[in-house]
């Protein structure tokens, strides 16, 4: 117990609030909790799961065992850290001597311009003329003197017609995109079609792909008014070989070029600290340095030769290359490790799903037993209900039911009844009724016959109390009709015609019972035929 409390000691409050849930649900002892809340990585879900279905192997462990992926030790650097390290204290920090420069992300400022006032403008009008037709008279004088034999030309003139790029004074300034698009042109017009996969957009872009994507970001800046690009150009970056590695997909290599006289490479060639062109530099996602870190690991400065040029490069590539491997186990474990609990998660999900699909209709199983069972309470308190009026229906149509004739009346309708199987006792039953009765009066004596035969005679009219009354809101409904057998006729309950009229002197006359429903649709059928 003592050895629990202890551990239970050692966790956190939000790991002691889960363990509490997982032992309200699974009651398994607390050292025997905690192991499994641990490989559960403290889900409450999953280990209940574990706990009730069985544990197996864990995916996460399997998944990063399968695409063997190495595991580094990143370093984690806080404020604290970084100043006490700043001022030469606390951990083992990187040399300053082999720290990288950093490689800020560098978004084209379009310049700023401001008018002088139109008064101020006016008056060096004169002045702002005079120059533009200075300039225009040394074109054109400039002009002119390329058409010289070269042996005679002026050398700034033969210098400013082999530069590697043409006259770029007053470009005007585009988005990143279209720069690198001019940019791309303007080289394939100089130097020929060539293989080298320049980036087709700003330098903002291919550093946030270089470093999402952990590549290599080699940015070239060339200015045309250098002597050495084109050597530089046609020798060394054109080199079959820098542009095999420069191409290989396996080195991980986002190439951007820029001219200086663009307002966006001249930006990179100031942050970047550029001094001599043509300027090459390597850029990387930096780990040990930070983990969001992207710095300069190579500056390659001026004209050299192709095998220098690549093999710095390679140097370089392969140098920094195992960090950025790394860093790349690292996310695809922890994609792996998303991926599999956004499915564990989802599986959860759609197990909750079915579970409350499941009470769903169970709940509404209950609400409709329950109104069934309230629909047959209420039918059988209706069925109850009608009974009880029928009843008293029966008692008080008994004393309403005129007695019978004398033998010697002469006005009388002899009538004889065979009578339903629930008056078997009765048999065939003999009555004399005057003609004048409405043939209504024969259904109510053979409705009230089992009444008439249960009263002694002597107590009121035929022996029938008069006290009873008519039930309210009651419309009483014969179960049964009365037929002649040859021919068959129906005689129905008419309280307007008579039984002399319907009937006769004397006649035998058969008693059927009738279902409720077909007593319905027999009513059915009389009111169509009406």
């Amino acid at each position: 117990m003592a050895d629990s409390n202890d551990d239970v000691g050692q966790l956190s409050p939000t790991q002691q609030e889960v363990l509490q849930q997982y032992i309200q649900v699974t009651d398994q002892e607390i050292q025997d909790a905690i192991p499994l809340l641990e490989r559960s990585q403290w889900n409450v879900q999953i280990a209940i799961a574990k706990f009730f279905d069985g544990e197996g192997p864990d995916p996460v462990a399997e998944a990063i065992a399968e695409h063997d992926i190495p595991r580094t030790t990143a370093r984690h650097e806080n404020l604290q850290e970084s100043l006490l390290a700043a001022e030469g204290f606390g951990a083992p920090r990187v040399d300053r001597r082999n720290r990288t420069d950093a490689a800020p992300r560098i978004v084209p400022q379009a310049p700023v311009t401001h008018r002088s006032p139109w008064l101020l403008g006016l008056l060096l009008s004169p002045f702002s003329l005079g120059w533009r037709a200075a300039s225009t008279l040394f074109r054109t004088f400039w002009y002119i003197l390329s058409f010289l034999p070269a042996s005679i030309r002026p050398r700034a003139v033969t210098s400013r017609l082999t530069s590697g790029f043409k006259d770029t004074s007053g470009r005007r300034m585009l988005m990143p995109r279209d720069t690198a698009a001019r940019f791309k042109r303007e080289f394939d017009e100089e130097y020929g079609a060539n293989e080298l996969p320049f980036f087709e957009g700003g330098l903002a872009q291919a550093h946030d792909l270089a470093k999402k994507e952990l590549k290599f970001l080699l940015v070239i800046l060339l200015s045309p008014e250098h002597d050495d690009t084109a050597s530089f150009i046609h020798d060394t970056l054109l080199s079959q070989d820098v542009v095999d590695y420069i191409k290989d997909p396996t080195n991980n290599i986002i190439l951007w070029g820029g001219n200086v006289l663009d307002s966006e490479a001249y930006q990179v060639a100031t942050e970047y600290t550029c001094t001599k062109y043509p300027f090459s530099a390597l850029v990387c996602l930096t780990p040990k340095e930070g983990s969001t870190r992207m710095g300069i690991v190579k500056r390659l400065v001026g004209p050299m030769p192709a095998t220098t040029y690549l093999s710095e490069l390679q140097n370089s590539v392969e140098k920094y290359g195992s960090d950025l491997d790394g860093v790349r186990a690292e996310r695809t474990a922890q994609e792996v490790s998303r991926s599999l609990r956004n499915e564990q998660d989802s599986a959860y999900e759609r197990s909750l799903a079915i579970d409350r699909e499941r009470a769903r209709q169970k709940k509404e199983a209950a609400v409709m037993a329950e109104a069934a069972e309230a629909s047959a309470r209420q039918k059988a308190e209706e069925a109850a209900l009608l009974e009880k009026q029928r009843h008293q229906w029966k008692i008080w149509r008994a004393t309403k039911i005129a007695p019978e004739p004398p033998i010697n009346d002469k006005n009388v309708v002899r009538i004889g009844l065979k009578m339903p199987d629930e008056f078997a006792a009765a048999g065939r039953v003999i009555r004399r009724f005057p003609q004048d009765a409405p043939l209504e009066e024969l259904y109510a004596f053979v409705e009230c016959y089992d009444r008439l035969q249960e009263v002694e005679d002597g107590h009121g009219a035929n022996g029938v109390t008069t006290t009873a009354e008519a039930p309210k809101n009651y419309e009483h409904k014969y179960l049964f009709q009365i037929a002649s057998t040859m021919p068959r006729v129906v005689y129905e309950p008419s309280a307007t015609a008579t039984m002399g009229e319907k009937i006769g002197k004397s006649v035998n006359l058969i008693v059927e019972q009738v279902s409720p429903d077909q007593d319905e649709d027999y009513d059915d059928d009389d009111s169509s035929d009406d």
